[in-house]
């Protein structure tokens, strides 16, 4: 029988992969990779030759792509392309087959169904390619922590401040901060036992890269929540939690980013939570009738 050159690869994860691989592709691979994104199925039925034409490119950097992104064979690529393409079908049956992007001339029951369909898709997608292991490593640091900090920009920002909130309910001490300037005085000066989370969808950002920086060299834990593994941000992390956002082409908006950030901080919230599961639900239970008193009606 020949052995699996997949390399125990999960057909599932192939196009996670290649999204969180494409800001480090040379231009010609990334020219191969966004083919597969616009149309994998279509994609799976090419020939190598007419795929490296469609692309502008060579048969050698086509398969330097399918090597970069873990795969020995180009048939096995195909093949996971292919089974990818059917679940895609068959979980997201009761959306539009149509799978283009926001267009000029959408009506708003195609933008409503486009959206849902995408910020689904990026939820599925970060439920099967986040790292049980590392998300317990995260919960165990932020369980174990003295305070955690947490720091983003733009949409990151909004994820820093949901967690942080969630956190202060169940009773941990957590902060997050307004602007660059107070993170990095605030990291600056961290100590053992505080636990820093910076959130940056193509972990480039560098005002957040900065504040994971001053966090680790003043000797916090550190924790990543990030689309690519192979960014700054993550070479400043003790533990990273990889999101799979699909964004559409209205990137700017972070409709699939930031809903995928918002799942992994919920799942590190609840994990945190579980880890003391009376206080927690005793804390939140306080923390809702504080708010309760003050509602009229």
């Amino acid at each position: 029988m020949a052995s699996d050159t997949r390399n125990e690869r999960d057909s599932r994860t192939v196009l996670v992969g290649i999204r969180s691989a494409l800001p480090g592709l040379r231009p010609a691979e990334r020219r191969i990779a966004e083919l597969i994104l616009d149309d994998p199925a279509g994609f799976a039925a090419r020939s190598m030759a007419e795929i490296c034409d469609a692309a502008g490119t060579s048969t050698t950097t086509l398969v330097r792509f399918y090597q970069r992104i873990g795969y020995t064979r180009f048939q096995d690529l195909r093949l996971d392309l292919t089974r990818e393409s059917l679940r895609e079908r068959l979980e997201n049956a009761d959306f539009p087959d149509e799978v283009r992007d926001i267009d000029r001339d959408d009506d708003l029951d195609a933008v409503i169904a486009k959206v849902a369909r995408s910020e689904t898709l990026s939820i599925s997608d970060t439920a099967q390619a986040l790292d049980t292991d590392a998300l317990r490593r995260a919960v165990d640091l932020v369980a174990g922590s003295t305070r955690t900090d947490t720091f983003g920009v733009g949409a990151g920002s909004i994820v820093a401040l949901d967690l942080q909130r969630k956190l202060s309910r169940i009773g941990r001490v957590a902060l997050t901060w307004p602007d660059s300037h107070a993170a990095w005085t605030a990291a600056a000066v961290f100590t053992p036992g505080t636990v820093a989370i910076a959130i940056s969808h193509s972990g480039e950002t560098a005002d957040t890269v900065e504040f994971l920086r001053l966090a680790q060299a003043s000797g916090a834990k550190t924790i990543a929540i990030t689309n690519h593994g192979s960014s700054a941000l993550v070479r400043h992390a003790d533990v990273v939690l990889l999101t799979a956002a699909r964004e559409t082409q209205f990137r700017s908006g972070a409709l699939g980013s930031r809903i995928a950030q918002l799942m992994v901080a919920d799942c590190l919230f609840i994990g945190v939570a579980q880890s003391n599961y009376d206080a927690a639900v005793d804390a939140l239970k306080s923390t809702f009738d504080a708010v309760q008193r003050t509602r009229t009606g």
